[in-house]
């Protein structure tokens, strides 16, 4: 898809999760720095697509010289993962807590400003490499995901039970303590 290759050249590598391969599948590598306050934690999410590109949205810096920020509209989430398969063309907005995390209100902005913040990425594919078509909205599926407490060790996956897709920021899929900081792709997209 020509889409990743605009993104390849477009976003810096260090701003790039990781994929690696492992037993013949592809897997990436979602990292949240560790700080003063807590310690480094990871989320590897299995089973992901040939074509898949993940980046680390909350790097691009918040707009505050400019948004006075009474919406939280300079919030971003940690991930933004863009992929297609067989069955869709994904844009899927991640939010990582180790712990409990913020409020579900404050989620819901971050996951918000990480689609802005495609909409910009969008804007400058069309623009700067003459793209009509990048990452045309109606050619991609959208998916937002709040996951919580990652580094819960022995704990079942809760994935909580909601109706209808997460395909708005306000109808997230909340997923809680991971089984071994892990989740499979089918569970973050669900279907098309």
């Amino acid at each position: 898809m020509f889409d990743f290759d605009i993104l390849q050249d477009l976003i810096k590598t260090e701003a790039l999760a990781s994929v690696e391969d492992e037993y013949n599948k592809k897997i990436i590598v979602l990292e949240e720095p560790g700080n003063h306050q807590q310690s480094a934690y990871t989320l590897t999410i299995r089973n992901v697509p040939d074509d898949i590109i993940a980046f680390k949205a909350d790097a691009f810096p918040p707009p505050n010289n400019i948004f006075k920020n009474s919406k939280g509209e300079c919030k971003r989430a940690d991930y933004v993962v863009i992929a297609s398969d067989d069955r869709a063309n994904w844009i899927v907005h991640i939010e990582m807590k180790s712990g409990k995390g913020d409020s579900e209100k404050e989620v819901e902005q971050q996951l918000r400003g990480a689609q802005c913040l495609v909409a910009y990425c969008r804007a400058i594919g069309q623009e700067f490499w003459q793209e009509p078509a990048f990452l045309e909205k109606k050619n991609y599926q959208q998916r937002f995901i709040r996951v919580k407490n990652i580094r819960v060790a022995k704990r079942p996956t809760l994935i909580e039970p909601k109706s209808g897709r997460h395909d708005r920021p306000e109808h997230m899929l909340k997923i809680n303590a991971p089984a071994r900081g892990s989740l499979q792709f089918k569970e973050l997209v669900g279907k098309p």
